[in-house]
């Protein structure tokens, strides 16, 4: 091979941090989509307080015909300099309303995405004002070796904000940490949390921007094809991953454009396997997934026997893998309802009863292509697979596609509404100079201004933002601030009408990777990882099956005091870590995913179980938000009136009682605004 280099590439190509509030050293975000998570007790400090994930790039270098040379390291095989430069910026509070995705019919239909909902965040900031609604750290270079993290820092109308930290290492890779979570107001008089997404007056320190580098090589001086980082909020659930995953979207989109290729024929261990197996994984974040995919379920892919059948190519497993393609949702026959696989809410869904196949989840094309050829039996059987658990022991070629990978397998691409890390942009080839590389907007070069009101045509248009990105761009979409859409990250929701004998609090869900829904509590595996000693395994099943609300913290009834409780006490909440079962005898997993323990007092583990939405509430509460409230009474007393009437029915219907509902009117199931 020839070993002249001829380009250098960063990789991953789109980094992802994290926010923590620790002091602690950053641990390095995955680098492999094989590795483990990290050992119980790494994600949190000893007081409770979560540790930031890093970003980690590195330099690789490729020969002409584009094969992977070797990595780049400074003071080895002729590399004299490497000089990187980072920039991160937060637009949030400065951009447009998020409510749903604009590259799906129903936004096109003036109905549903009506004028106000086209409307700027902080509307009432104007003009050059509106600059100061941007924390931006500008364009920082950090020259190899720089050991010393370089602070990166703005300010929204006129308030510092340190948005994260950047350092070489000796050996010339760039790692960048993230903010400390924290969100507040810029406005300490007039600062209501009324929503979901929108919350005037209020920003977060999550952020994004462009990686750049060059390398002197033998006297030669190259730019590296530049990468991204995102900083996201916790993965609060780092040993598992979503169905359809960020890195499962954009493989999508770059088959589809035939600027990938896939796998032919597919491979059970490779393509097949990894997707079922997640279905299993959910079970440690939900319990609607527990029920049927978890361990000893109907459906639990993992069991020995059943994959020995699923694995096998012969017509006598053909039924079975056949009934299983079929269960995945068709958005042609089956979008509306329910019942489908997987379980998870999609792009357009609301409380009401559904009018779009998008209420739900579908796979990716690709992954539906995958399930098809291996239930026709055209697949390649094959043991587990072990993979590369550590990117440094792959081969060289292996890892910079290990390294893209790693950091897009653990974000999200379930519903965007808006989503976890980034959202609905994304999956728009547009935005990309290659696979998986954010194509960068020239330095200085600016944006154009889209008024006050934003049409579609021209956010979908050739000169709106689908297309060169800047700092701050791809998370200026997100919610403002990030806890309160962690917060309404739920499962179950129902209005009190629907609650008949088909009703499950479980399901459907909303991100349950990357926000749980139900838990392992660390109480419930210590006695299921006891021997018992009279050989009663009674009480370790029992524990076993048990699953806590992982929002049970959250007090109060309504949604909106939830969410002004989230924003103080995000780094409380349990972080679900791996842990081994030791007794030895098989009767429970190897491994248990299971929650630390959480930074409040104990509460019911039912509590926040029902997820009631109250659509009559949101006309106080959202005109009240736009200082349009003429009523007798306040909005907040006929808010809460009409929620508690709401919680008194759902208690009688349900027989739950009171700590387990948790009701108000939620704009993320309402998107079209048809209750105000």
């Amino acid at each position: 091979m020839d070993q002249q280099i001829a380009q250098v590439k960063i990789h991953p190509a789109i980094g992802i941090a994290r926010v923590g509030n620790s002091d602690q050293t950053a641990f390095i975000g995955p680098e492999s989509p094989d590795q483990p998570p990290l050992p119980p007790g790494s994600y949190k400090d000893s007081s409770g307080r979560i540790i930031k994930q890093a970003a980690r790039f590195r330099l690789y270098g490729y020969n002409k015909a584009g094969e992977v040379v070797r990595e780049l390291k400074m003071g080895q095989d002729d590399v004299t300099e490497i000089r990187w430069s980072v920039h991160l910026a937060n637009k949030k509070a400065a951009w447009y309303q998020f409510h749903f995705p604009l590259d799906i019919p129903e936004a096109k239909d003036p109905t549903k995405l009506k004028p106000e909902m086209r409307r700027r965040r902080n509307a009432g900031v104007k003009g050059e004002e509106r600059k100061k609604l941007v924390i931006d750290s500008g364009r920082q270079a950090i020259e190899v070796p720089q050991e010393k993290p370089f602070t990166l820092a703005g300010e929204i109308m006129g308030k510092p904000i340190k948005l994260g930290q950047a350092f070489a290492e000796s050996g010339g890779r760039l790692v960048v940490t993230g903010g400390d979570g924290a969100s507040a107001s810029w406005d300490e008089k007039n600062n209501p949390i009324s929503g979901v997404a929108n919350n005037d007056t209020w920003y977060d320190n999550v952020s994004d921007g462009p990686i750049t580098a060059e390398v002197t090589i033998g006297g030669v001086t190259k730019t590296a094809s530049p990468a991204w980082v995102v900083v996201g909020p916790p993965h609060y659930a780092p040993g598992v991953k979503t169905i359809r995953t960020l890195y499962d979207l954009l493989f999508d989109v770059f088959v589809t454009e035939q600027t990938l290729e896939l796998k032919d024929p597919p491979s059970y261990p490779e393509d097949v396997e990894p997707l079922l197996a997640r279905f299993c994984e959910l079970q440690w974040v939900n319990h609607g997934f527990a029920t049927q995919f978890g361990w000893k379920g109907p459906y639990h892919f993992l069991d020995r026997a059943m994959r020995k059948r699923l694995n096998d190519t012969s017509e006598t497993s053909r039924d079975l893998r056949r009934q299983i393609y079929h269960q995945m949702r068709d958005y042609d026959r089956d979008g509306m309802s329910p019942v489908p696989w997987p379980w998870l809410y999609g792009d357009a869904m609301t409380a009401k009863k559904p009018d779009s196949v998008r209420q739900h989840l579908a796979l990716s094309p690709t992954q539906d292509r995958i399930l098809a050829r291996w239930a026709d039996g055209d697949f390649v059987p094959g043991a587990a697979r072990t993979g590369h658990p550590d990117v440094d022991k792959a081969p060289v070629a292996q890892q910079p596609g290990l390294l893209d990978r790693a950091a897009l397998d653990n974000c999200a691409a379930d519903a965007f509404h808006p989503g976890s890390e980034v959202t609905w942009p994304v999956r728009h080839k547009t935005m990309f100079s290659e696979p998986f590389r954010i194509l960068h907007r020239a330095e200085g070069t600016q944006e154009p201004d889209y008024g006050d009101e934003f049409t579609v045509d021209e956010m979908l248009g050739k000169n709106g933002p689908l297309y060169a990105q800047g700092p701050g761009d791809l998370t200026r979409w997100m919610a403002a601030p990030w806890q309160c859409d962690t917060a309404s990250c739920r499962f179950g929701y129902q209005v009190v009408s629907q609650l008949g004998p088909r009703y499950s609090p479980y399901l459907p869900t909303f991100w349950p990777a990357q926000m749980p829904n139900h838990v392992l509590k660390k109480a419930d595996f210590d006695t299921v990882n006891t021997k018992p000693g009279g050989g009663d395994d009674t009480a370790r099943e029992k524990a076993f099956e048990n699953r806590a609300v992982w929002l049970r913290g959250l007090k109060k009834v309504s949604y909106n005091k939830q969410r002004r409780q989230m924003i103080d006490d995000w780094f409380k909440f349990g972080i679900v870590e791996p842990h081994e079962y030791t007794v030895g005898d098989d009767k429970f997993p190897k491994y248990m995913q299971v929650e630390s323990e959480p930074g409040y007092g104990p509460v019911p583990d039912h509590a926040n179980l029902i997820n009631i939405h109250v659509p009559e509430a949101g006309v106080p509460q959202l005109a009240a938000a736009a200082g349009t409230w003429r009523g007798a009474l306040s909005a907040e007393d006929v808010e809460s009136a009409l929620v508690q009437q709401a919680v008194e029915e759902a208690k009688e219907l349900t027989g739950y009682d009171e700590t387990a509902i948790a009701a108000g009117y939620l704009e993320k199931l309402d998107p079209f605004h048809e209750n105000q």
